[in-house]
């Protein structure tokens, strides 16, 4: 039976008190403590390694006290509960230390609801389950170095041989692949027709023959994200999703469900994400800090920085929830709007490591946010969808 809100909580509060420690958060105290700011921090293999084995022992024990899929449908295991339940879960969970769940952003924001949607009842029974109990990694393997936000104009090629595909071909900004297991692939395979009407979309295990998997560092240190290569690189049909020549609308299910997924972990739940790491308080003690807090325009920035914050956090937790889009764009908007706003007060000591504290820590938020921007469209994309998929306006001139 449908448990009540009061009693699903009950229920989460338990199997967190059992498994896990509750987090001391106390006041944010300018000067105190570590004034490290991790946006696509810099790990070794090792640490990498470790993150990830303790991200899937965590996921294993969600998935065994019925808490890995909580709106999933139950006949591949999940709860069927509606997403209001996941957030009161994720609420709770955000008040114990709990190891970080990033990794599983592609797994299960994009390639599991992609699977669930279009793929076949083989592709689901072998998958579903895997993907929400952590038991594997996926990825996205869609961009190319001539197809970003154009991504119909990849060159990618499937060719079919029998029963199989032969891929070949070159993926970029690929997060995580080089852990992944498996990646949701898109691949021209009819050259001859209009580019969106030739692609099919494929489920491409990752450990395929001819598959090269690339580290690209980042600016911020980091290097979580890969370009992929595949030589005559030979899949089975039986990992095709959809029909031949229908990518396009699989990608489309792919790309709201990452929009969405980036919109809420913006936004965060119970204080996480990365707008946690602009979280007023913070700014706040900042100025103030410099002296800074009395300017007139200082303080009508501090007021936007606040409205805006709270703004993008309650976009994420509407019901039903703003069109992906939406709230995609408002949570890149403000986190780059913020980041530029903490520049602007910290001036030079942003860019030059004085040692000082709470002032150079701040450059890995102002070179990481810019991400927001492009991962799953870039900003003038998701305003077109806004101004005709829900305002409702004239398609622009092509």
């Amino acid at each position: 039976m449908r448990p009540t809100l009061d009693e699903f909580a009950t229920e989460a509060r338990a199997f967190l008190d059992f498994n896990a420690e509750r987090a001391v958060r106390d006041e944010f105290t300018w000067g105190i403590g570590s004034d490290e700011i991790t946006v696509y921090a810099e790990k070794s293999e090792a640490e990498e390694e470790a993150a990830v084995k303790a991200a899937q022992q965590w996921r294993a024990k969600m998935w065994e006290a019925g808490l890995g899929w909580i709106t999933g449908p139950p006949e591949y295991g999940g709860r069927g509960l509606d997403s209001v339940y996941e957030r009161v879960y994720l609420d709770l969970e955000a008040g114990y230390r709990v190891p970080s769940q990033t990794m599983f952003g592609s797994s299960l924001g994009v390639v599991a609801p992609t699977i669930l949607a279009h793929g076949t009842d083989w592709l689901k029974e072998q998958y579903l389950v895997r993907l929400h109990r952590g038991e594997i990694l996926a990825c996205q393997l869609l961009s190319e170095p001539g197809a970003g936000s154009d991504l119909a104009s990849l060159s990618t090629r499937a060719t079919a041989d029998g029963d199989d595909w032969v891929v070949n071909g070159q993926k970029v900004w690929s997060s995580r692949a080089h852990f992944s297991d498996i990646g949701l692939l898109l691949a021209r395979t009819d050259p001859d027709v209009p580019k969106h009407q030739g692609i099919t979309a494929f489920i491409y295990p990752m450990d395929t023959p001819g598959t090269d998997v690339r580290p690209l560092r980042q600016m911020t240190g980091g290097a979580e994200f890969n370009e992929v290569f595949f030589d005559d690189a030979r899949i089975g049909d039986r990992y095709r999703v959809g029909d031949v020549n229908t990518g396009w609308s699989v990608f489309r299910t792919s790309l709201q469900s990452e929009r969405a997924s980036i919109g809420s972990r913006g936004a965060g739940y119970g204080g996480s994400g990365l707008m946690g790491l602009a979280a007023p308080e913070k700014v706040v003690q900042l100025a103030q800090h410099f002296g800074l807090a009395d300017d007139p325009v200082v303080r009508q920035d501090l007021a936007r920085l606040y409205t805006g914050y709270r703004l993008v956090e309650w976009n994420a937790n509407r019901q039903p929830p703003l069109a992906p889009a939406a709230t995609k764009y408002a949570a890149a908007r403000h986190m780059n709007w913020a980041s530029s706003m903490i520049a602007r007060l910290l001036g030079p000591r942003i860019c030059a490591d004085t040692g000082e504290w709470g002032t150079y820590a701040w450059k890995q938020l102002l070179l990481g946010a810019c991400a927001i921007r492009i991962g799953g469209g870039t900003d003038e994309v998701m305003k077109n969808g806004v101004g005709e998929g829900v305002l409702g306006l004239p398609r622009e001139p092509r």
